[in-house]
């Protein structure tokens, strides 16, 4: 055994010592080294711009919002609850969700036209912004301000070329909900036109010289919850309390009216004629008294319309298409009820839309396509009866549905006290236009087609998969092969060879 002397045994040992104390040190010192520091959330920065998206159209100045989100002043004292309205994304249906998109992200056609939704990610940084006590950031990163297709704040489509109003009308402050025709209005028109976009706007004119908190449907503004509107013809305009059918040239009318519903811009080789000579007919109209006394006016419906310029001829003309059941019996005191109705295709057809139409007690709808064995979600979409949404496909993901096919309609209704749209859950819910009765309608626009536009039409779309390599939904005969065309030589007859 080799002894090492004292003095050199303690150097040893002291090296060994400081040694592990450095290597301890050290990775303390590792672990204790800061992270990278995420930059804050702020509101010129990062929420300004999710506002302008998807919020600042309808809260501005003089649009149907109760409040403006446009400066970072206007903006802040609403902070958690914007918090709140985003989150609602992830509750039942997304029922009360802001801004009001109830479209479901996980099944069926995605790409929408005019998609206000908010991603999960946007979401969260709504409420980081919030819970780190809103600041509002550099005033150098807040984006250039939003610009609208009317400033004035009442179209959002723009300025229209003509407006037609429905006549003027007396609504109650305290009544029962009424569903009616009001009358028609003369176009004026001297010459056939096409119609590149409707918007409806409901006026109001109190008389008392201060309505009362609460005095409508939503946000203290609105009465008319829905309305049909035909085309017919001035000189000849029908009966205003006549079947709704009796008095629209062969049954068109524009797309429905639906409180907090968008627009509709046609397609710019489809298009809605309105006639020389026409009138439009307010033949159904399901009008809401606000049941708060004191709040009883004057309303009106205001139809905004956008021509496509003189001499245009489409290549489709845009159809309603729509189709439910009248049946109803939503029992009292249950939920996730289940009703179905069906719509068969006589010829090809291109749908435009998706748009579920329900009552209080309607909170979710869903449209599946079934070709022969197969059977395809289209869409599936929550239902608030307080905000309709219209769901207007971009143009190369609209269902291209062949001729025979079965569009089926699938609607779940809640008459329980969780459904907070529900008066009394006590009560039967059978199909009528009051809101404590039920409707089940898809509101489907579309445009029939030849066999040869069909194919077209099919053309067009593999052409646009072939890009993309996206999965077609709502395109079986995207998986055909494309019919031969046949050449000039067999197509002689056995004379002419």
């Amino acid at each position: 055994m080799i002894r090492l002397g004292n003095s050199l045994g303690a150097r040893l040992c002291a090296t060994v010592i400081a040694l592990g104390v450095s290597a301890v040190v050290g990775s303390a010192q590792t672990a204790r080294a800061p992270q990278a520091v995420e930059p804050p959330v702020t509101f010129t920065k990062d929420i300004a711009p999710i506002l302008q998206r998807s919020c600042q159209q309808c809260h501005r100045p003089d649009s149907v919002a109760p409040m403006s989100l446009i400066t970072y002043a206007q903006t802040r004292p609403f902070a958690k609850e914007i918090k709140r309205r985003t989150a609602l994304r992830y509750a039942p249906y997304s029922r009360g969700v802001m801004p009001p998109w109830f479209l479901e992200k996980n099944v069926g056609i995605q790409k929408i036209k005019e998609d206000v939704s908010l991603s999960d990610e946007q979401i969260a940084m709504v409420a980081k912004w919030a819970d780190t006590g809103a600041p509002e950031g550099d005033p150098a990163d807040l984006p250039k301000a939003k610009t609208f297709a009317d400033e004035g704040g009442k179209w959002a489509l723009g300025k229209p070329d003509l407006i037609v109003s429905s006549p003027t009308f007396i609504v109650p402050a305290e009544a029962s909900d009424l569903g009616t025709a009001v009358g028609n209005t003369p176009t004026g028109l001297t010459e056939d036109r096409y119609l590149k976009s409707v918007e409806f706007k409901e006026v109001s004119e109190y008389t008392s010289k201060k309505p009362p908190v609460g005095a409508g449907t939503i946000g203290s503004l609105f009465v008319i919850h829905h309305a049909n509107v035909g085309i017919g013809k001035a000189d000849d305009a029908g009966d205003p309390t006549a079947d709704e059918d009796t008095s629209a040239i062969s049954g068109d009318r524009l797309p429905i009216h639906e409180v907090g519903r968008n627009g509709d811009v046609f397609p710019d080789d489809a298009a809605k004629l309105l006639p020389a000579n026409s009138a439009l007919i307010f033949d159904n109209l399901h009008i809401h008294a606000s049941g708060v006394p004191g709040s009883e006016r004057k309303t009106r419906l205001d139809v905004g319309l956008r021509f496509q310029p003189v001499g245009y001829k489409p290549k489709y003309q845009v159809k309603g298409a729509g189709f439910g059941r009248s049946e109803l019996a939503v029992m009292p005191g249950m939920g996730n009820q289940r009703i179905d109705a069906y719509f068969v295709t006589t010829a090809p057809m291109k749908l435009w839309n998706f748009e579920p139409h329900m009552h209080s007690t309607g909170v979710r709808m869903c449209i599946e396509g079934i070709y022969g064995r197969v059977t395809e979600t289209l869409n599936c979409a929550g239902y608030d009866h307080n905000w309709v949404r219209n769901y207007i496909y971009d143009e190369d993901t609209a269902p291209l549905i062949p001729k025979g096919s079965i569009i089926h309609a699938m609607g779940w209704f809640e008459n329980t006290a969780k459904n907070a749209n529900v008066l009394d859950p006590r009560n039967l819910s059978t199909y009528g236009n009051s809101s404590v009765n039920n409707m089940f309608i898809i509101f489907n626009q579309a445009v029939t087609l030849t066999d040869e536009q069909y194919q077209e039409e099919l053309a067009k779309r593999r052409a646009h998969l072939a890009l993309t390599q996206e999965e077609p939904i709502g395109c079986p005969d995207c998986f055909k092969r494309p019919p031969a065309q046949k050449s000039a030589a067999t197509s002689k007859t056995v004379a002419e060879r």
